[in-house]
């Protein structure tokens, strides 16, 4: 191979891993490859040819006058290891099972993995509501997501699993993949509070929300979600249990009684409490004493079906 024939290799190369990075105008695009050393003259001709061999060969590189070049799909040759189309063979089998399709397609499409490549061993069951790869779900995640980056206040509808349609403030937030469904979880200021400020952490099915509005003028009030420290012991099954959860923290164990008390911080009550619920007589809530409470007539509520 010539030289010559390596540098041209070299500048598809950068300029496809620039593009890869961000969408980039022809100007900022020629300003950072001769940052690279790709310099000279006719530069912006050069990049032009460029990108038309690219698309030749498949990559489908977006542009118009006015806009950036956009590196929208690329079919640059990946070359796996067994273990390596075994690990991203059994990625899109979870991300499928979760209700991410397009994502799954894209991998299998990058890897060259094959449907006999998928894990045969490993069952899941996420059950996800929707196909979160649908257009109106991308477009409502894509729309959220502009919204973290602003950190500005913002409203969405929303429907509720009785039907009921409202309004809601959002301060801070993000998305949090939650038992195979996906939420935006988000700090809601103006909602009713009774006991400590983590109520007004609020979770929402994705596939639910109607609109997302534009982001207000007024900054979020606050940049970390409120948390509650619980306490709670495992015993008698669960008397061994060792704490995996980065918001758990052993605070006491008795190996000969069999139990341990742990302490929690939790930013959503009603996702504790699903967890807690499911250990049935094998956990009890130690303080603070609202919660004990609350778990308390749950339980005393449940046994009258039984």
């Amino acid at each position: 191979m010539s030289f010559a024939s390596q540098n041209q290799i070299a500048f598809a190369l950068e300029i496809l891993k620039l593009l890869a990075e961000k969408p980039l105008k022809r100007a900022d695009l020629a300003a950072a490859l001769s940052d690279r050393g790709f310099g000279g003259q006719d530069l912006s001709q050069k990049i032009a040819r460029m990108l038309k061999k690219l698309r030749e060969c498949g990559f489908e590189i977006r542009g118009a006058p006015n806009c950036p070049y956009e590196l929208f799909h690329s079919n640059f040759p990946v070359i796996l290891s067994a273990d390596q189309q075994e690990a991203l063979a059994m990625a899109v089998y979870f991300l499928s099972d979760m209700g991410f399709s397009a994502q799954a397609g894209s991998l299998l499409q990058m890897g060259e993995v094959s449907q006999t490549q998928l894990p045969s061993t490993v069952k899941v069951n996420f059950s996800p509501p929707v196909d979160y790869s649908q257009e109106c779900i991308e477009q409502t995640v894509q729309a959220l997501q502009t919204r973290f980056q602003q950190r500005r206040r913002y409203t969405i509808r929303y429907r509720s699993a009785q039907g009921n349609e409202r309004k809601w403030d959002c301060d801070r937030s993000e998305l949090r993949l939650h038992n195979g469904t996906l939420y935006l979880f988000a700090h809601t200021p103006d909602s009713f509070l009774a006991n400590h400020l983590v109520e007004r952490n609020r979770a929402f099915r994705i596939d639910r929300i109607l609109t997302v509005d534009p982001a207000s003028q007024t900054p979020w009030g606050i940049l970390q979600f409120p948390t509650l420290s619980i306490c709670y012991r495992m015993s008698g099954d669960l008397g061994t249990y060792q704490p995996r959860r980065a918001s758990d923290q052993e605070l006491l164990r008795d190996s000969g009684e069999n139990w341990v008390e742990i302490e929690t911080e939790e930013d959503y009550l009603f996702w504790f409490r699903q967890r807690i619920l499911q250990y049935g007589s094998n956990v009890r809530v130690l303080s603070p004493e609202w919660i004990v409470k609350q778990i308390g007539d749950e339980l005393a509520k449940a046994a009258l079906n039984y």
